[in-house]
């Protein structure tokens, strides 16, 4: 059996930045004095003109952002998702979305699988905060191949963006034939008795768990919904309808992530019954990452546990 591919989803954005600058000579990245952390540093070496260290002055590096896609440039401007979504959200809302200027955000370090950095970095509240901003499409994407594929999808998509990142390292399972698309989730198992869907790095969890609960006789269909807004609404209303339960699985907190999002599409068209695994409206807390995530209920077997409690 083949070796199963590790990688971490801010390093498949710093790989995608520089095939696509080989592409698009319209492409420059921003960055906030993090250039070696958010991997835009493989940028910086192979297009120096084009990489603009903004120093530690996030706000300001949206702004120069915004300024810069007035001029025909596709910017990507990336910090830790604490400073792109937490720290600039008044810049990231005044001078990108309400004026929907085609600025692409690349924030890295998400939800608690930062790990040591603690609280103060493990931002869990970010997909919440961009989801309320009009016009902003938000992605999350759950292995290197999909993070690749979605940092093309997004200098495609005439408009803002925010692409969220990790800095733990997480087992690909697409090929290299994946197929993505904006606003378009996937099934990854075909069950009929309930339906987990899951995002970012928790999908390959969910994924374990998928095996787990096939061995106590639980037959789960799982989607992967790497697009938090648009969210596939038909996917989701289509598993409500289908299975009749649902259970939602996230690296943030359940308010205002994709818990919220899922709840908003079948309220409205097929309402069944919804439990949200995530971070439950608490801080996070220093730790290693893999520690955190199973504290937190996040890894495979914490989500067999709960959907097995609460089926």
């Amino acid at each position: 059996m083949s070796e199963v591919v590790k990688i971490a989803t801010r390093d498949a954005y710093g790989k995608a930045l520089v095939e696509l600058g080989k592409l698009h000579d319209n492409l420059y990245v921003l960055d906030a004095d993090l250039a070696a952390a958010t991997k835009t540093v493989t940028f910086k070496k192979e297009f120096p003109e084009r990489h603009i260290d903004c120093g530690i002055a996030e706000n300001n590096m949206m702004g120069i952002a915004a300024g810069l896609s007035t001029c025909g440039i596709v910017p990507f401007a990336s910090s830790f998702a604490m400073f792109a979504a937490g720290r600039s959200y008044e810049q990231v809302r005044n001078s990108i979305g309400y004026p929907q200027m085609n600025v692409k955000i690349g924030a890295t370090h998400a939800g608690i699988s930062v790990g040591e950095d603690g609280a103060s970095h493990q931002c869990n509240e970010d997909i919440a905060l961009m989801r309320e901003i009009p016009g902003m499409v938000v992605i999350n994407p759950s292995d290197g191949i999909e993070a690749r594929a979605a940092v093309f999808a997004a200098y495609e998509h005439q408009g803002p963006v925010y692409l969220r990142f990790g800095r733990l390292a997480i087992p690909n399972f697409h090929d290299e034939n994946y197929k993505f698309e904006i606003g378009k989730g996937e099934v990854l198992r075909d069950g009929k008795d309930l339906t987990i869907i899951a995002t970012g790095l928790c999908v390959a969890e969910t994924l374990k768990a998928y095996d787990m609960l096939k061995e106590k006789g639980v037959d789960a269909r799982i989607i992967n919904i790497h697009t938090i807004k648009p969210i596939d609404r038909e996917l989701v209303v289509k598993a409500a309808k289908e299975t009749g339960r649902i259970f939602t699985v996230e690296e943030h907190s359940v308010i205002g992530g994709l818990g919220s999002a899922v709840l908003e599409a079948i309220s409205e068209e097929c309402p069944v019954k919804v439990t949200r695994i995530g971070i439950q409206d608490v801080f996070g807390e220093s730790g290693p990452a893999l520690e955190l995530i199973h504290k937190y209920g996040l890894d495979g077997e914490g989500i067999c546990k709960t959907v097995l409690e609460k089926k």
